[in-house]
């Protein structure tokens, strides 16, 4: 049976919450036991150096984030788990790729054109403030998915251009250089995946600062969940569970059964309070048994370092140094000794 690759990255910028939790790690690593899947989950390093250039920052977030995945269930012995940056062969295949690519594709990426159009609107020079790898991330992309002859790469609706790109990429290669050295990959879009709702109704995300981080402890988590904004009916009174952030939020951790019984309470009238407590313990219930992995894997970094290396030598080895050895002879990258000495008339 042939093996269907599903490749994941994880960008390594801020703390794990909620919504990474229930938009990303959960539904993966329940996907990567599927049968039939090949599934390689790394950390893209390389990629969070575009938008913070914060060592400290990076190196911890590298750290918390490696460790929620394997808190959560990722098992690095039936998944490939590796870190971006330990694979130097991704670097150079950016570079083969850099020299096949149209930069007019570039010109057209989603990320370049908004801040263009920020620059703009502000009154300023197009590329203020743009950096080179603002502009080449969807070839850095290209090379992640591209090495490792990917089919399946997971996104949301946002990242479907890159993939096409990548495809992009990968076809003017093969055609320059005469071969099908690339699979060309498509986009998986799950639109079932949950956007969760953050403290103050909107999407949970960093930038709104309204993220509840996954591994809080009970009394943190506790007090961030009292804290979702509600609307201001008395208990007795029904609720509309429209719209309403804190029943989003439950029907993203409780069973199809559980949920309906919380839209009854609901229409019954439970008071917010109350509403807020079965939250907190629903949530806590999951998350409580994956915190205490994850406080026992931050207390050995060491653990953590020395899987991930395991993991990209292994994949270096099988895969990516062959690959790149293939590439850079079909480019001409080449032993001068075997050159061919016939005179070329």
């Amino acid at each position: 049976m042939s093996m269907t690759r599903v490749l994941t990255g994880i960008t390594t910028s801020g703390t794990p919450h909620l919504g990474n939790y229930v938009g990303a790690i959960r539904p993966a690593i329940t996907a990567s036991r599927a049968p039939g899947t090949e599934s390689f989950y790394f950390l893209a390093d390389y990629h969070s150096l575009i938008k913070a250039q914060d060592p400290v920052r990076t190196q911890r977030s590298t750290l918390e984030i490696a460790a929620a995945w394997l808190a959560c269930g990722l098992d690095p012995d039936k998944v490939w788990f590796y870190r971006q940056s330990d694979i130097p062969e991704i670097p150079e295949l950016t570079w083969l790729l850099t020299c096949v690519a149209g930069k007019g594709i570039l010109n057209r990426a989603h990320a370049y054109k908004a801040a263009v159009d920020r620059n703009r609107a502000e009154g300023e020079d197009d590329d203020a403030g743009i950096s080179a790898g603002l502009f080449m991330y969807p070839v850095l992309m290209a090379a992640d998915i591209l090495i490792f002859n990917a089919h399946k790469v997971p996104v949301g609706r946002d990242q479907v251009q890159h993939i096409e790109m990548a495809r992009d990429f990968g076809q003017r290669f093969n055609h320059i250089y005469g071969q099908e050295f690339f699979v060309l990959p498509e986009a998986a879009v799950d639109d079932n995946v949950a956007t969760l709702p953050g403290l103050d109704g909107r999407k949970m995300s960093k930038s709104y600062d309204n993220t509840i981080p996954m591994f809080a402890s009970r009394e943190a988590l506790k007090k961030l969940i009292a804290g979702i904004l509600t609307d201001s009916r008395a208990p007795g009174e029904p609720k509309d569970t429209d719209g309403s952030a804190l029943f989003q939020l439950y029907q993203a951790f409780a069973s199809a059964q559980d949920t309906a019984a919380f839209a009854q309470a609901f229409a019954d009238g439970i008071g917010w309070g109350d509403a807020k407590q079965q939250l907190f313990e629903r949530i806590d219930a999951e998350v409580s048994p994956l915190r205490e992995k994850y406080e026992a894997l931050m207390a050995r970094p060491a653990e953590i370092e020395a899987i991930l290396r395991d993991g990209a030598s292994r994949l270096r080895a099988q895969h990516a140094t062959p690959t790149l050895q293939r590439l850079r002879e079909a480019v001409g990258l080449r032993d001068l000794s075997q050159v061919s000495t016939v005179d070329a008339k």
